[in-house]
């Protein structure tokens, strides 16, 4: 098997790249612009460890592997973005996710701030609220959206089995509850709640996850949202949540210290809208009048799916009359707004892109799963080391570092074979 990675790439051209150059973010001076994605690992340690169907834990908070896992990946300059944190018990999507909502849930992120400092990393800590994706035995309530809309694949089932049960459940069979506007303005104050303390143990910033299928972008979905009020039914309404969102956390922490992620292309969680350039573009301009300070937006690439291949995204895209789409149009719009961007990029694929102007920082995720060291490798040509697929998501019965912080650095253990980033198995999962 022919080995491909950095090491084929001329050592003159790493030395060279911008990927290690500077990149200012807010009132951030990156040493280098490979940034660590957010990666749901599902790691966090029980509150009640007791678990029973009964009284089933329902909150996870940051302990020893998850200060662990971020201490290993942190770099000098570098900038990590954190997994995301529900900001309320009714917003979390998966089990072992810690919020930031509780005492020990404060305790234990501090602690996860520090080791990455202590490295001389920056992280912003990702806000994520699950909106119609999680299910009321997940949360102990109804689950929420913009409106009332059914999962619309009967025999699509979350991801985890309630407590007590084998058994996985069927999504469409717990409808969401459609949001009121007073909940809708309670839900926004969560997330500054959050950010404000988060702010206060020491991250560096916050980044509001508005893609993937989740709240922000249930309200972008002309396939989700049915409002006809504020929040919804013409292209400026679809973004109104968003923005206020934006908004509101600018106020209280600073846009400078706020970045966002926007996928206008994505498929997951049933995101299927209509007029994704008409909408986001029209988010992206306000973003940009409104917040011209704004830390960062982080996109995913157009033809990148977790869940797919790139043929099967590419005849998605088409069937929707999106051939050949790119994040140019946001980009002009964001003016000089930071444009850091996910998909797929890896020790072959991610020389030159920022050179050409699409980007001003790339974010890599499963590289950074099973290389600790990944930006030391990436910078000196070392081979990677392929990730295990089968422990990305926990929690796990039996070891949760297994997959997680046991991966060897390169000065630890060489390994013997590399496969190729194109080798690495698809994850076959609708959340993340």
């Amino acid at each position: 098997m022919t080995v491909q990675n950095s090491a084929t790439i001329d050592a003159s051209v790493r030395e060279k790249s911008m990927l290690f150059q500077p990149l200012k973010i807010g009132e951030l001076e990156l040493q280098h612009r490979v940034i660590q994605a957010p990666m749901t690992r599902s790691r966090g340690v029980p509150l009640n460890s007791e678990s029973t169907p009964e009284n089933p834990n329902r909150a996870w908070y940051p302990g020893d592997l998850m200060v662990n896992f971020y201490g290993q990946r942190a770099t000098k300059g570098g900038l990590i973005i954190s997994e995301g944190m529900p900001p309320s018990l009714e917003s979390n999507g998966m089990p072992g996710v810690s919020g930031l909502w509780l005492p020990e849930q404060e305790a234990g992120w501090k602690r996860v701030v520090d080791a990455i400092h202590e490295k001389g990393g920056y992280v912003f800590g990702q806000i994520w609220h699950a909106g119609r994706t999680t299910i009321p035995q997940m949360t102990g309530s109804p689950t929420l959206c913009p409106s009332a809309t059914v999962w619309d694949c009967p025999t699509e089932t979350y991801m985890h089995p309630p407590v007590g049960s084998t058994e996985r459940v069927r999504i469409a069979d717990h409808p969401p509850i459609e949001m009121t506007v007073p909940h809708i303005k309670k839900t926004i104050q969560d997330y500054v709640t959050l950010a404000k303390k988060a702010r206060e143990i020491g991250f560096d910033g916050l980044e509001v996850h508005a893609g993937n299928g989740y709240l922000p972008e249930q309200f972008l979905s002309t396939n989700i949202n049915k409002r006809t009020d504020e929040y919804g039914g013409s292209i400026e309404k679809n973004c109104t949540f968003t923005l206020e969102l934006m908004d509101e956390l600018s106020k209280a922490i600073g846009e400078e210290h706020l970045g966002v992620r926007l996928t206008p292309f994505g498929m997951m969680g049933q995101a299927r809208s209509e007029k994704r350039i008409e909408i986001w573009s029209h988010l992206c301009e306000n973003l940009a009048k409104r917040h011209p300070n704004l830390g960062y937006v982080h996109f995913i690439e157009p033809r990148y799916e977790q869940a797919i291949s790139y043929e099967d995204k590419d005849k998605y895209l088409a069937s929707q009359g999106l051939t050949g789409v790119t994040l140019e149009p946001f980009r002009k719009l964001l003016g000089s707004i930071p444009v850091i961007c996910a998909g797929g990029f890896n020790n072959k694929t991610a020389w030159g892109v920022i050179e050409s102007g699409k980007y001003d920082g790339l974010v890599f995720g499963r590289p950074f799963v099973s290389n600790p060291d990944f930006v030391h490798r990436l910078r000196n040509g070392i081979p990677l080391s392929p990730p295990d697929p089968s422990r990305f998501f926990g929690p796990f019965p039996d070891d949760n570092a297994i997959g997680y912080c046991d991966y060897p650095t390169a000065e630890e253990k060489m390994p013997e074979v590399v496969e190729t980033p194109e080798e690495w198995p698809q994850i076959k999962t609708v959340f993340q």
